[in-house]
C-alpha cells in the first residue's frame, strides 16, 4: 500500500492511483494531440496514435535507481520487492477507468479540441509502461503485457536494465522494449543513476548482452545530461554494439519536475547539441540518422 504522504503528492501531480501499486497519468503529448497542436515523437518514429496512448506504471513507487535527472520525487522510491500484488486484468480495467475519468475533463471544451480524437482516446490501444518506477518490479509483468495484447493494445516497456532475469523470463514480450543506457562507463553510471543496489552496472550489461536474443523491437535510450554524460562516444558505441538494438534514441534531459532540485537549466542540452552527439554515435556505430523531433530534443538512429 502506498504511504499517505506519497499518495497526496501523486494526486497533487495529477496521477490517478490504480489498486495498490499502479498509476496512470495523461501524457502532455496526448493532450496536445487531442487539441490538434502536436504529437509525441513516438507517433512520428514508430507510428502509434499518441491520442490513444495509456501512460501507465504497475510499480509507481518501486525503483532501484535514484537518477539525478529523474523528474519524479525520488525520495519516496522503494527498492524492496513487492509483497502482495494486484492481478493484471484488474489493474488494466481500473487503469482504463481512471484514464477515461481524466479525459472527461475535456468534455466541456469540445470547441477547443478534436472531438473525434477525444472520443478515440477513450478507447486506448497503446500502453506506455513507463510512467514512474521500474516496471520489472511487478512480478506478473509478462502476464500484464499478455493481457494488454488480448485487449488489442501494443505495449512499450521501458526498463533501466538492472533486472535482466525478469526480462529474460517474461512470458510475453512487449511490442517494443526500451532499455536506458545513460552512461558510457561504470563511474559515470554510479554518479548519474545513483543505484541503491549492488552490481547495477554489471546487471545492465547483462541485459544488453541478452538483447539480441529477445524477439521483439528493441531500443536503447540515451538520456543526455549536459556536463554529466555527453562524452566518450566510443564507450557508448561499445554498449550499442553489445546490445545490437533496432534503434537508438538520443534524447535530452528535460529540466522539469523533481529534477529541478538536483540539476540546473544549464544541464538541459539543446536539440543541436543532441543531434551533434547523435551524429558522432552514428559515425562510430554505423547506425543511420532516421528521424528527429526538435520539440522533444530527440534524435533517432536506426540499425
Amino acid at each position: 500500500m502506498l504511504e499517505d504522504e506519497f499518495k497526496k503528492l501523486l494526486l497533487k501531480q495529477h496521477y490517478k492511483l490504480v489498486g495498490n501499486h499502479s498509476a496512470v497519468k495523461l501524457c502532455g503529448w496526448t493532450k496536445k494531440s487531442i487539441k490538434g497542436v502536436g504529437v509525441c515523437y513516438k507517433e512520428k518514429f514508430y507510428g502509434i496514435d499518441c491520442h490513444r496512448c495509456l501512460q501507465f506504471t504497475p510499480s509507481v513507487e518501486y525503483c532501484n535507481h535514484r537518477c539525478v535527472y529523474c523528474w519524479r520525487n525520488i525520495e519516496h522510491t522503494k527498492s524492496s520487492e513487492m509483497g502482495m500484488v494486484d492481478e493484471p486484468s484488474e489493474i488494466i480495467e481500473e487503469a482504463e477507468r481512471k484514464h477515461r475519468l481524466i479525459l472527461t475533463g475535456f468534455g466541456g471544451i469540445l470547441d477547443d479540441i478534436n472531438e473525434s480524437r477525444w472520443r478515440q482516446a477513450h478507447q486506448p490501444n497503446q500502453a506506455a509502461i513507463s510512467l514512474a518506477g521500474e516496471p520489472t518490479y511487478y512480478p506478473n509483468l509478462g502476464e500484464l503485457i499478455s493481457e494488454f495484447g488480448k485487449r488489442g493494445y501494443t505495449t512499450y516497456l521501458v526498463s533501466n536494465g538492472t533486472r535482466p532475469k525478469m526480462l529474460e523470463c517474461l512470458s510475453k514480450l512487449p511490442t517494443q522494449l526500451y532499455v536506458s543506457v545513460d552512461a558510457p562507463d561504470e563511474k559515470t553510471y554510479k554518479g548519474l543513476c545513483q543505484p541503491v543496489v549492488g552490481g547495477g552496472w554489471s546487471k545492465l550489461n547483462e541485459s544488453l548482452s541478452l538483447f539480441p536474443s529477445l524477439d521483439t523491437r528493441k531500443v536503447l535510450r540515451l538520456t543526455l545530461v549536459e556536463g554529466l554524460n555527453i562524452f566518450d562516444v566510443k564507450g557508448y558505441a561499445k554498449l550499442i554494439e553489445k546490445a545490437s538494438p533496432d534503434f537508438v534514441e538520443a534524447k535530452a534531459y528535460m529540466f522539469i519536475g523533481g529534477s529541478r532540485h538536483r540539476l540546473s537549466l544549464d544541464n538541459m542540452p539543446s536539440h543541436a547539441r543532441v543531434r551533434e552527439f547523435a551524429e558522432e554515435i552514428s559515425r562510430e556505430t554505423g547506425y543511420a540518422l532516421a528521424g528527429e523531433q526538435r520539440e522533444s530534443r530527440v534524435v533517432l538512429l536506426e540499425k
